[in-house]
């Protein structure tokens, strides 16, 4: 009877609710992860709009004008040559790339300086680059400190280097001057004062900070080398040299395509190192430090600057693009 009874009570109990679980589709973002999402997204694409393809775009558009950042702009042409003067903010249309050409001096010193910088860079920065890297990744002794040394350089900034090496180069006593007994007043060498030396002088100071950057790139291509070609190389009787030109260096390409845009940037945006060493003048002109003057100096002159730039803009794009394009294929292809 007892037993009856409560079996009776727990049939009249009320069984345990389970708690129905949420649903949610696999793939599906929730509307809390959407915001947090476009939040990520939103802000690094305001932050490069704002300060790298607005003043880009910015420039372009200033460059048709002579301005000097003093009123407003208008799109009115300036008036003719011969009366008043030309009224600042018009409109010029390609008047400052044609003066820019034409009847500016420092442009074209300035055009050859960088492709010799550009030139250097490939012919020495690079090459040496690579020999670093190889020596170390063979596994040498104390191949940890070699690549901290070497790669020091990069941890710097161009400004601290250009003042490093004036105590390298100062005329009365500097330590090429001490060395070579060309420190007195009779026989000074002005490394960077003479035109003819002062170009090859910071040359030697961007190629020894350039080199451990291409170092530390051409060390990752190495390092992530499929083991088994070096093993397939050596059984097959190739020694070491054979082994990297002919099986190491061809899966290097996308390394060296990367290299060859950072040289190619490098050498255009040169100006840290030959600003601080006389602002680019006295046979050291470059575009970078011309835009820079013309737009900050004494002389404002943001139109024909922001032209200046414009040029260094289109010459920067060729390599940007041929790496973009050499990704794209890559990924077609796969």
């Amino acid at each position: 009877m007892a037993s009856t009874v409560t079996d009776a009570a727990d049939d009249a109990a009320p069984s345990p609710v389970t708690p129905r679980r949420r649903k949610h589709r696999v793939g599906r973002l929730t509307r809390g992860e959407k915001i947090v999402v476009l939040v990520m997204l939103a802000i690094p694409v305001i932050v490069d709009l704002a300060f790298v393809w607005g003043p880009a775009l910015a420039s372009v558009f200033l460059s048709f004008f002579k301005w000097s950042g003093i009123g407003g702009l208008a799109l009115r042409h300036c008036r003719a040559p011969g009366g008043l003067l030309p009224d600042n903010g018009c409109f010029i249309g390609g008047d400052n790339y044609t003066q820019a050409a034409t009847n500016y001096p420092p442009f074209w010193p300035a055009v050859e300086h960088n492709v010799i910088w550009l030139v250097v860079f490939i012919v020495f920065a690079t090459p040496l680059g690579m020999l670093f890297a190889v020596v170390i990744d063979r596994g040498i002794k104390g191949s940890r400190i070699y690549q901290s040394a070497l790669f020091l350089p990069v941890m710097l900034s161009l400004a601290l280097i250009g003042i490093m090496w004036e105590f390298v180069y100062s005329p009365n006593y500097g330590l090429i001057n001490t060395l070579t007994g060309h420190n007195t007043n009779g026989n000074l060498v002005d490394w960077l004062g003479d035109p003819h030396l002062n170009l090859w002088a910071v040359l030697v100071e961007a190629t020894w900070r350039q080199a451990g950057y291409v170092m530390v790139l051409y060390l990752a291509g190495l390092k992530a080398a499929d083991p088994l070609l070096r093993e397939a190389a050596t059984v097959d009787g190739a020694n070491a040299w054979q082994t990297f030109w002919r099986v190491i260096f061809p899966t290097l390409k996308p390394i060296n395509i990367v290299i060859l845009v950072v040289t190619v940037i490098e050498s255009l945006r040169a100006f840290d190192l030959v600003y601080i060493t006389n602002r680019g003048s006295n046979g050291l002109e470059m575009l970078s430090v011309l835009v820079t003057n013309n737009i900050v100096g004494e002389t404002s002159r943001i139109g024909f600057g922001s032209a200046l730039g414009v040029v260094l803009l289109v010459i920067s794009l060729v390599p940007i693009s041929i790496f973009l394009y050499q990704n794209f294929k890559r990924k077609a292809e796969r």
